[in-house]
């Protein structure tokens, strides 16, 4: 590919580098740490890969970590999996999360936005008082460290209560959105075996208020383990018979008591789609998440106690417990709970306005949406304190790059973010000092050692390869949870470059040592020997006007050869006539290349996605490889089980 000198979109200006947090941090480090004083990121980059040690007792030092034991050593064990961080030493996540308590008790940790637009704020001294109640109330049920709290609530302030006062007692927080069906919600909640399972009555999304009673009771039948549920009227209902009011638990005025855990003690567990199977329970631990969320929303979002901090997510995704960690850093944040384009596609640009967002994250999917709909943030809406828009999900396509900086200012800083559940952090996205390329990540996040390997395990530059980090990170995951031998977490990452972390995802790695993101590779299209990234189709057949969504598949076949099917899914009103086929092979072949053209362009009613939104390629492919249904797919984890019908039938016609 061609990484000849692009000009970049976005440079920021001397005095924006020079208050950059990381930089101060730069020369702070120089000074204690032996960091390079010169050489702006790169050096610095360099230096936290190499010196892990002292990077990451820097982050610790530079954030004011309180160890209530202090810590033999940095690193103990470096293998992976396996690495001991910061070995001897105890401390809690919560305890710093609300530590800008004691400076600005009045102003807002939290502001909550609900369909009507309107903020409601938590100030921080109501904050740390609930949660010290709450926590209380979790001790008196018996609560103790190491047990399970589960939460099957939407993304409202009550459940920032919960999972801090969780964390308080050093029980372990897991959460699911309630638009999760029951099925969905026990084949993550069954496996770690929750005490307490805090619940509402319904949500409201999309203008409709959908109750959720009924299922929470099928939760509470299913999850022997519980000894307490609590009621949270969202819509006003009676809390059921055996439920405990949340109003109930928030109601005393107590000092929140903080239990000092070991660093590696777990702090929640998140889940993997699980497409496949049944999703992966994985561990994260207090000190892995504290340290690693400090550095990325301290230093490369630049987030502190002036900014206020936006992403659009909900509870059954991990941007949402990185949401909350903006409390590390003494940033407001804000808690949207509603769909992404109600009353209309500029939502969330509403939101941010009327909150003062100065970093407002949000899926790639949305800004393309935005843009087909012919959304103008900046003329519509006063984003004057807007300095970051940041995307993950999917690759943020060039095309919406060049959107944001045209409909939202030139003066935008745009960072696209690509990490993982299984670290619940970026491997590479936001650098406040780096400029902006267009369709690029900025570069790898420090502490990060992210290459692109080839096959044999040979870097590459300028060339797509599998992505890899080369050193241990403090929030991968401590362990799977069932999974006593750690064999599932070893296959899961490990297996491919025995050591080496392999995520699963195609990219390159420029020589201007910003980071391309090509698709998941273990749904990689390989073509004569060339290995195409999906996301790469996804971009050009999505720029055309009649196409709302596409999915692309590539299956080897039992006789040697190669089927690669490109289904669509039709703008209303749009025909796939011979026309439209041309258009789109004509434009994937002038912008890709021959190779991508596929084999057989399909209409089809809908693209199927994960719960959190990703399009599900794996089980579509097996499901066309002749896999049956029930081994293919985990319908708990499909938005719209429907939709694979139609893959289903299409399987059984070819075969």
């Amino acid at each position: 590919m061609s990484t000849a000198n692009p000009q970049p979109l976005w440079q920021p200006d001397p005095e924006r580098i020079a208050q950059a947090r990381i930089t101060k941090f730069q020369a702070w480090a120089a000074e204690r740490h032996g960091a390079p004083a010169e050489g702006g990121y790169p050096a610095l980059h360099r230096w936290s890969v190499d010196q892990l040690d002292a990077f990451w007792k820097a982050v610790t030092e530079w954030f004011d970590v309180r160890f209530s034991t202090p810590y033999a050593r940095v690193l103990g064990d470096r293998s992976m999996p396996g690495a001991q961080w910061f070995p001897g030493a105890t401390l809690n996540y919560a305890e710093h999360a609300l530590r800008a308590a004691a400076d600005r008790p009045a102003e807002p940790a939290l502001l909550y936005v609900d369909e009507t637009h309107e903020p409601l704020p938590v100030s921080w001294s109501e904050l740390r008082r609930q949660v010290g109640s709450l926590a209380a109330e979790l001790r008196a049920l018996g609560v103790r460290p190491g047990d399970r709290v589960s939460g099957y609530l939407p993304n409202i302030p009550e459940a920032v209560v919960a999972l801090l006062a969780t964390a308080a007692v050093g029980a372990v927080w897991t959460s699911c959105a309630p638009d999760f069906g029951a099925r969905s919600v026990l084949d993550r909640f069954q496996q770690v075996e929750p005490v307490v399972l805090f619940t509402v009555d319904g949500y409201r999304y999309g203008g409709k208020e959908h109750d959720r009673r009924e299922i929470v009771a099928e939760l509470r039948r299913e999850l022997p383990t519980l000894r307490a549920v609590v009621h949270i009227p969202l819509l006003g209902t009676q809390a059921p018979e055996g439920a405990l009011q949340w109003s109930a638990l928030t109601a005393a005025d107590v000092e929140p008591l903080f239990e000092q855990v070991p660093f590696a003690h777990p702090l929640w567990v998140l889940y993997s789609s699980g497409t496949t199977g049944l999703p992966k329970a994985i561990v994260q631990s207090q000190g892995g998440i504290l340290v690693e969320h400090l550095k990325q929303l301290g230093l490369h979002c630049d987030l502190g106690p002036e900014d206020r901090f936006f992403w659009y997510t909900s509870t059954g995704w991990m941007m949402w417990n990185f949401l909350v960690s903006g409390l590390l850093t003494g940033t407001t944040i804000v808690l949207y709970d509603g769909s992404p384009g109600y009353p209309d596609t500029g939502a969330q640009w509403r939101i941010a306005e009327r909150t003062g967002a100065t970093l407002y994250g949000t899926s790639a999917a949305y800004v393309m949406a935005c843009r087909k709909a012919g959304v103008h943030p900046s003329r519509d809406f006063d984003l004057s304190r807007l300095q970051c828009v940041a995307t993950t999900g999917s690759p943020l396509p060039p095309d919406g790059f060049r959107w944001l900086h045209d409909e939202v200012r030139d003066d935008l800083w745009i960072a696209s973010v690509s990490g993982g559940t299984d670290v619940c952090s970026c491997f590479a996205g936001a650098v406040p000092t780096l400029p902006v390329y267009t369709g690029e990540l900025q570069a790898p996040g420090l502490g990060t050692d992210l290459q692109s390997w080839d096959p044999s395990g040979k870097p590459l530059v300028d060339e797509v390869g599998e992505l890899v980090v080369t050193n241990p990170m403090p929030s991968m995951p401590i362990r799977f949870w069932n999974d006593p031998d750690g064999s599932r977490y070893h296959d899961s990452y490990f297996d491919t470059y025995p050591g080496v972390w392999r995520h699963g995802d195609w990219i390159t790695v420029t020589s201007r040592g910003s980071v391309i993101i090509h698709g998941r590779s273990d749904s990689t299209l390989n073509r004569q020997g060339v290995r195409m990234g999906s996301a790469d189709i996804y971009e050009v057949v999505e720029r055309l006007p009649e196409i709302k969504e596409s999915l692309v598949i590539g299956i080897e076949l039992p006789d040697g050869g190669y089927w690669m099917p490109l289904f669509v899914h039709l703008a209303p009103g749009a025909v796939l006539d011979e026309a439209l086929l041309d258009r789109i092979k004509q434009t994937i072949r002038e912008q890709l290349s021959p190779r991508h053209v596929p084999d057989e362009i399909i209409e089809v009613p809908g693209i199927p996605h994960t719960l959190t939104g990703k399009r599900i390629e794996v089980p579509v492919k097996r499901l066309l490889q002749g896999t049956p249904l029930e081994k293919a797919v985990n319908p708990g984890s499909v938005d719209n089980l429907a939709l694979i019908g139609f893959y289903e039938e299409l399987a059984r016609k070819r075969a």
